[in-house]
Order: C-alpha cells, then structure tokens, then sequence
C-alpha cells in the first residue's frame, strides 16, 4: 500500500475549514481502510499568508488528529508557490501526493479513480472538469479563450484543468528541478513527459466562503503563463513591425499622389489614424518587452519563491 498526502492550501479560507478538513479525513481513512493507500498516510494544509483565523484552525486541527500536518508561509506567494512549498515538503515523506482546493469543489469520489490510475503505473493523472456549467458567463469565456490562446502559442496546459491532480514521488522530484522562480504549474507539469492520463469529475459548489480567485488574479496567471512558456508574442511584435512597414510605405505612396494632385489636406485624417494606430502598437510592444523583461528581473535576482514560517509535523508520521 502507497503512502498518500493531500496537499491543500488555503488563503483566508476560516469558513472552509469548519467544514472541508473533516470531509478531506474521512476520505482518507475510508481508502486506508479498504487498502487503497497507508494507513499513515497524512494531510497536509497550507497557510499562504492568510490574514484571518486560517492559521489557528490549521494548528487546532494538527494538536487534534494527527492526520493533518501544517505548514505556514510568511506571507501571501500566491496559490502556485503555496501548492510548490507544498510538494517539496512531501518530496521525501509519501509515495503519490494528490493536490486540492481547500473549498472541495473539486470532487473528492475521483481520488479513487486517480489511486487506480497510479497502481496501473502513472505518474501523474490529471482532474479535469466535465463542463463549466457552473461558472458564470465571463469565467466561461475566458477561460476557453485561455486555453486555446495559450495552446496556440505552443504551450502544452490540460483544458479544464486547474491543479487537483495526482503525483508519484518521482515526478516531484523531477519536478524540483526546475529552478525558475516564475512557476506556472499548469504548464511546466503536463510537458515534463511522464506518463499520464486524465480522470473526468464534475465540479461542485464551494461548501463555504467565496471564491479568492478574481478576475485580476486569473489575468496575472494567463500573463504568468503565456510568458514563462512562450516567446511568440515577441516574435508577433516582430511581424507587426514588418506588417506596419508595409503600411507606412501604402502610406507615404497615398500621400505622394495626394500631394502631386493638389489634395494634400485631405489626408489629414489618414495621418492621425496612421499616428494613433502606430501609436497604440509601439505602447503594446513595449508592454509585451516589459513582461518578458520583468520575469528576467526576477529569475536573476535569485530571491526564494517563499519562506515558511512555521511547520507542525508529527515526527511519527515517517515512520
């Protein structure tokens, strides 16, 4: 029998965690006790900076039951770097890990699914969503738009996929590897080349709370990963260059014979146009170079993705 832990992290989540912690358990105890996985196998909650009782409720829990381990972030990294904190502190202490949102609308019954997956010999099986009929019609929207801008600019990501999956031990190592400070999992892991399938789940309503993801921090994750696996928007800005040589030059040629028949004023609605559009496509292209150039400053100056501030973790657990 495998070792399992349950990865979980948690950002200002108080009210979820009345609820999702035990619900998270008794999964866990019920495929120990059908000999689906160990019976010391654990969970693990994660602290992302929370500035409510998330931290309180997590150490509560870790005194109470030893199932559950914690870990505390110094401050607010974002999900990515929470869910990374938390693969590498399981590296060494599990078999598989399985990473979920605190609020469970990833379902629970598709842990099965994904142990079977893994005993058939793969190394990470992915949670994908049946439909999105559930989020409104702006998250729907770009959501389809993310993944097909993003699998048009060659990067491999999972559709309806966010990051409830299944890892062995050995593709988070493999995973550690990576050095880059700018992670964007959804990406990195379904390119690392690792046998894999995909399990089909249908999403569920959050037991409590809202949503902590907004409309800013999805554009900052499209942003995230559009720049860390791809370098066609840069090529694209060399090509509107060309594309606007070639109006420049229709341009000047429509002016000339403006000019030569006396109606030369009349291209002045031309020219502010010919201003704006060129205008608007250099301030784009400086914003794309700045991007890119930002993830650059950031990797070089070597700084850690985060710093825990605080552990519990029964030290019989690894036995």
């Amino acid at each position: 029998m495998n070792k399992l832990s349950v990865i979980v992290p948690c950002f200002n989540e108080e009210a979820v965690l009345e609820k999702s912690p035990a619900i998270i358990r008794d999964k866990i105890k019920s495929l120990a006790d059908s000999g689906k996985i160990s019976s010391d196998s654990f969970i693990l909650l994660i602290d992302d900076g929370s500035t409510d009782r998330t931290w309180d409720i997590i150490s509560q829990l870790c005194r109470t039951d030893k199932t559950f381990c914690g870990l505390k972030l110094s401050c607010n990294n974002g999900h990515q770097n929470a869910l990374l904190a938390g693969l590498q502190f399981v590296a060494d202490k599990c078999d598989a890990c399985i990473s979920i949102d605190a609020d469970l609308q990833d379902d629970l019954n598709a842990i099965d699914s994904m142990i079977d997956k893994f005993d058939e010999g793969y190394e990470i099986v992915f949670g994908v969503r049946n439909s999105r009929k559930t989020d409104n019609f702006l998250k729907r929207w770009s959501a389809s738009f993310f993944y097909w801008f993003m699998s048009l600019l060659g990067t491999k990501t999972i559709p309806n996929h966010a990051d409830f999956r299944l890892m062995s031990k050995k593709a988070i190592c493999a995973l550690l590897n990576y050095k880059e400070k700018n992670i964007f999992l959804r990406g990195i892991i379904p390119s690392m080349g690792f046998k894999n399938c995909c399990i089909q789940y249908d999403r569920q309503k959050r037991i409590a709370g809202k949503s902590k993801f907004s409309l800013g921090k999805m554009t900052n994750l499209a942003l995230f990963g559009i720049t860390s696996f791809s370098t066609k928007p840069l090529r694209l800005i060399f090509f509107m260059g060309v594309l606007s040589f070639f109006i420049s030059i229709a341009s000047f040629i429509y002016v000339l014979w403006s000019y030569l028949g006396g109606e030369s004023v009349k291209g002045w609605t031309s020219l502010i146009a010919s201003v704006w559009f060129l205008g608007s496509i250099i301030i784009m292209s400086i914003g794309i170079i700045g991007e890119y150039i930002g993830r650059i400053y950031s990797e070089v100056k070597n700084r850690p993705p985060y710093n825990v501030e605080m552990v519990i973790y029964e030290e019989e657990k690894e036995a």
